[in-house]
């Protein structure tokens, strides 16, 4: 009564059901609380079994608004196998507005495998990863810079599994109709949900679509477009829910992020001033930013360069820095060919 997660959840129902994970969670207003996340399922007979997700972080809100009109918008009748949508994943982050949750300060994306009788968010990624993982084929979660970053629109997959399966999620992911991929080497017992469906046995596919705590026409439609794809690709539909959409215009370039190297960090307090924006092409050596000290009129700004070159995937919005922030980004380019792609 007290700890745990419950549901109604049922995986054999066919049609379309909405309802809430709850999480007995005490706080000082309402001893019995339960946080609610809200849940939908949709199921048409045997087929394929897809996880949409968003709000893993809270301020990040092309999937939650896609996936809100997709619960809304499809029909079990039009569709076969099993879709299951977690638009506000950690739903308390979400409803106030923060990347973390506000009961326990966690980050989401951080906190597989989670805990059974942990604090909420880790209650959470308990059950995504010991119980709904395991019932999907595909997990699709998706992200974008939050309120702090400006963020490249790309989708990414972990390398993860075997090569069947990692060949499967970047065909998927090339697929998605978005202009980047990124190809993530965070490690089989990394704590994000990435790695957590490898572990469960699903193939998992994330992205970026946006950034800066709000949404614009560009991004919703990439968003839209990536969903509607990744649905058609896998046979859940044969046309567009959420479209319909503009054809993709280039063949996506895959990046990766492979070490530290790749980020210029702040080692102080100080001002963020960018020479380049995100999809900027650079070289190593590039001018990167200007750093400014406002305690220091007297003192030049300091310029930052690029330690190696790619394109600039993300960069902070936030001027005002602290020692630990990420100010800029670079993905190296990654060869098409030589992961089988034309």
């Amino acid at each position: 009564m007290h700890t745990g997660l419950f549901h109604a959840l049922d995986f054999a129902a066919n049609g379309k059901s909405v309802g809430h994970l709850s999480i007995p969670f005490s706080v000082d207003r309402s001893p019995y609380f339960q946080v609610k996340v809200p849940v939908c399922r949709i199921r048409n007979g045997d087929g394929p079994r897809v996880l949409l997700m968003a709000g893993n972080h809270g301020d990040e809100y092309e999937g939650e608004i896609a996936l809100t009109r997709l619960i809304r918008r499809l029909d079990p009748e039009r569709m076969r196998g099993e879709i299951t949508i977690l638009p506000f994943t950690n739903a308390p982050a979400v409803f106030a507005a923060r990347r973390r949750s506000p009961l326990d300060e966690g980050n989401l994306n951080r906190a597989f495998p989670g805990e059974a009788g942990g604090t909420p968010t880790q209650r959470i990624a308990h059950f995504l990863e010991a119980e709904l993982f395991p019932r999907h084929d595909v997990v699709f979660d998706l992200h974008s810079g939050g309120t702090s970053m400006a963020h490249l629109p790309c989708a990414l997959i972990e390398r993860q599994g075997s090569p069947e399966t990692f060949a499967r999620a970047l065909a998927l992911m090339d697929g998605l109709g978005m202009p980047y991929g990124f190809v993530a080497e965070n490690g089989a017992t990394a704590p994000t949900s990435m790695a957590a469906a490898a572990r469960a046995g699903a193939i998992g596919i994330s992205g970026e679509f946006g950034g800066g705590g709000t949404v614009t026409p560009e991004s919703m439609a990439l968003t839209q477009r990536a969903i509607d794809r990744l649905l058609i690709a896998l046979g859940s539909i044969t046309e567009p829910v959420l479209g319909p959409h503009r054809p993709a215009e280039q063949k996506m370039t895959l990046l990766a992020l492979q070490n530290h190297e790749q980020a210029i960090y702040a080692t102080r307090r100080g001002w963020f001033e960018p020479a380049v924006d995100c999809s900027a092409e650079v070289e190593a050596g590039a001018l990167a930013g200007w750093y400014h000290d406002f305690g220091r009129l007297d003192a030049a700004e300091e310029e930052l360069r690029f330690a190696v070159s790619g394109v600039v995937i993300s960069r902070r919005l936030h001027s005002d820095s602290e020692s630990g922030d990420c100010l800029i980004q670079v993905g190296r380019r990654l060869d098409r060919a030589a992961f089988g792609l034309s």
